[in-house]
């Protein structure tokens, strides 16, 4: 079951919505919690039902690991030994079902044997769930969670808004708002707010995600095959894959996180404006969020961080990077996407420190330089991208050459249609228009790792708060059109998938 089909839509939400405050209005919270925790499973076994057993074992492993790593147990060896065991077997599980084929592959290229490789399903949410649980191991064994209830656990790991591709959430961060006995009532704010931002994902989704595709796979099945490309064929393709990607990633994430709100519940912003980056360090500040605080704190800072002069700080950077690079798929591809990060990060350090070496003020900026910073970043981040989407090596190469002129420059199209006004346009909206959290600002649209401090902003931000979100009948009509539109493209369109399913 998908965010954008018309059975979650039509169906699942609303009914799910209905029992939980239902029992909640009655005073039955516990078993409130119980069927959200049912539903959940529901949810998760539309697919493949018989894969509902290894998120329950892996649920009931972690619980009980976590419970005894957090106790003061006489245990006959030590809980940092424990906690290690329970980590190598998230990972281990992880390692099979998503990379034994890639590692049986690389082995048999290597060695020149001839390994079958075995017809493995991946489990949908695997990366996301694993995750978590290695972060609640971990807090575990700090000390960091007091309390630890079967039930309020599994909801942790299961809540169905973000089972599948996050946001990755901290048990710290979700298991606090249970506590309160306002979540459990029916909450029209709530209920607005959370709409407004799941019709929000949905329309990225719907509206500009999926029409990307027809921009996309003639550029990379040519590059694949072989085919010349023009000038124009190769930055569409890479354009549209950029937008592609953003839109449909950033449209899940607040469709899971709308969704969320509904229930009274505040999961993490995942996205603020990657493309409004200036440095590549920005970017990941704004990119995927939950994932990069979970490098940041459990790679790169286990690793020693910068604690340990520059040249082990851009060690451990390129470390973090391949391995978030392998992290979103078992392909040589993905580690070089990971491995171009990583030396973009170190060489973004090492600019600022010649830059402080020199005496200058990195705080002082000008508009030129965050223009130039904005479009430099953005140039390097679409290189990136063609990594990630190429099949293989060569193809990715191939683009990267023809989008850098090596075979000549053309801005006539071959294999694409010609939209050069649409991609203006997008490239302008995502520059310029203000995201989902500056619109709905006022109402605490997320659960934030630093609250915001009000400030006055730029005039840009101001402009801006002139026309942020209220919840009046004008806003409701034209999302209630909004919605109309995307459901009645998703009635009679092709089903699509979420692209970070395959991660």
């Amino acid at each position: 079951m998908l965010f954008n089909s018309p059975e979650f839509i039509l169906m699942f939400l609303p009914v799910t919505l209905a029992i939980f405050f239902t029992l909640g209005r009655l005073g039955y919270n516990r078993v409130a919690i119980a069927a959200l925790v049912a539903a959940s499973f529901v949810f998760y076994s539309w697919w493949k039902p018989l894969l509902l057993s290894l998120l329950i074992f892996s649920i009931i492993f972690n619980y009980f690991l976590g419970y005894g790593l957090s106790k003061p147990l006489q245990l006959p060896f030590s809980k940092r030994l424990l906690l290690i065991i329970g980590i190598a077997v998230n990972l281990g599980l992880l390692g099979y079902f998503k990379y034994a084929n890639f590692f049986i592959s690389t082995f048999n290229d290597l060695a020149g044997t001839n390994f079958n490789l075995t017809k493995i399903i991946l489990p949908l949410g695997i990366s996301f769930f694993t995750f978590q649980q290695i972060t609640y191991l971990v807090d575990s064994f700090l000390g960091k969670i007091p309390e630890n209830n079967f039930l309020d656990y599994c909801l942790f790991v299961s809540f169905f808004p973000k089972i599948f591709a996050g946001p990755i959430v901290r048990y710290h961060e979700m298991m606090p708002q249970l506590a309160s006995a306002s979540i459990y009532r029916f909450n029209q704010e709530d209920l607005a707010v959370g709409l407004t931002i799941f019709i929000i994902g949905l329309g990225k989704k719907v509206l500009i995600a999926d029409q990307m595709f027809a921009y996309i796979y003639p550029v990379f099945s040519a590059a694949l095959q072989g085919t010349p490309l023009t000038f124009y064929d190769a930055w569409s393709g890479a354009l549209a894959y950029t937008f592609q990607l953003y839109f449909d990633f950033c449209g899940y994430s607040e469709m899971a996180i709308g969704t969320a709100r509904m229930f009274g519940i505040k999961l993490p912003l995942n996205f603020d404006s990657p493309y409004k980056a200036v440095n590549i360090s920005d970017f990941w500040r704004r990119w995927h969020i939950t994932l990069s605080n979970f490098l940041r704190d459990y790679i790169y800072i286990a690793l020693g961080g910068n604690r340990q002069g520059e040249l082990r700080r851009n060690v451990n950077l390129m470390t973090t990077m391949l391995l978030g690079g392998l992290w979103h798929g078992a392909g040589w591809t993905f580690v070089l996407w990971g491995g171009l990060h990583g030396a973009y990060l170190i060489i973004n350090h090492q600019w600022r420190s010649f830059r402080k070496f020199l005496g200058q003020d990195l705080k002082k900026t000008t508009w030129w330089s965050i223009a130039l910073g904005c479009f430099v970043t953005f140039i390097a981040v679409v290189v990136g991208w063609v990594l990630f989407r190429a099949e293989t090596i060569g193809s990715a190469l191939a683009i990267l050459k023809t989008m850098f002129g090596f075979n000549g420059i053309s801005l006539s199209a071959s294999v694409v249609p010609e939209r050069k006004r649409l991609f203006f346009i997008l490239l302008l909206a995502i520059w310029v228009l203000p995201n989902t959290k500056q619109w709905l600002s006022k109402y605490e649209p997320f659960l934030l790792e630093k609250p915001e401090k009000q400030t006055a902003g730029s005039w840009s931000d101001r402009f801006w708060q002139k026309f942020q979100w209220q919840p009046n009948k004008l806003l409701g009509f034209l999302f209630g059109i909004l919605m109309f539109i995307a459901v009645k493209i998703i009635l009679e369109a092709p089903e699509t998938k979420f692209l970070y399913f395959d991660f």
